[in-house]
């Protein structure tokens, strides 16, 4: 099973997130949990958003990269939902083996990434990616999608079908080596 963390903190007014849910919508055995939707007071609810995650084999982080950074309630979550004992340290073991996918979309364009000292995108993903790798979860090369404040709908388009074919093709890959493993 799939489960998409959606953290946009404006859903409605969102179109590139928006269009990559719409794309991947009717994809089998995926489940969305939209954070903004569930939690508007911020008040999370940590044993419902474990047991989600215990039934899924690939976890999607999808939001909208803001200020360089994640939205403030998918840090929240991470903090709250990811407990010592629970996704890390002794015991902590609940995520382990299970696949991570970070999806992302940038209002900016690639050279907007380019400032400071360690200039790139990739060096974005290095918190998300740690994060993943310390919970025992098996990082998958990040979705991104850049410059959707300017791109038009074919762009959009384009990128919900490449969305949607990465999720689809997951599945079978997974599909395929569950049934190698049952013989």
């Amino acid at each position: 099973m799939i489960l998409i963390i959606y953290a946009h903190p404006y859903p409605r007014h969102s179109h590139a997130n928006q269009r990559l849910l719409d794309a991947v919508a009717d994809v089998a055995d995926l489940n969305v949990r939209s954070l903004y939707d569930l939690y508007p007071d911020f008040n999370i609810n940590v044993a419902a958003e474990q047991r989600a995650l215990e039934g899924a084999d690939l976890i999607v982080l999808q939001h909208p990269m803001q200020w360089y950074n994640m939205p403030p309630l998918l840090k929240l979550w991470l903090d709250k939902v990811l407990e010592h004992g629970w996704a890390y340290g002794h015991e902590g073991t609940a995520l382990h083996g299970k696949d991570f996918l970070w999806a992302v979309t940038t209002g900016g364009d690639d050279h907007h990434f380019d400032l400071g000292d360690h200039p790139g995108f990739d060096v974005l993903a290095q918190p998300i990616q740690a994060t993943a790798l310390y919970c025992g979860l098996n990082w998958q090369p990040c979705f991104a999608v850049h410059n959707t404040f300017a791109c038009d709908e074919e762009s959009l388009a384009r990128s919900g079908e490449r969305y949607r074919r990465l999720l689809l093709d997951y599945q079978a890959r997974y599909q395929t080596a569950a049934e190698v493993a049952h013989g």
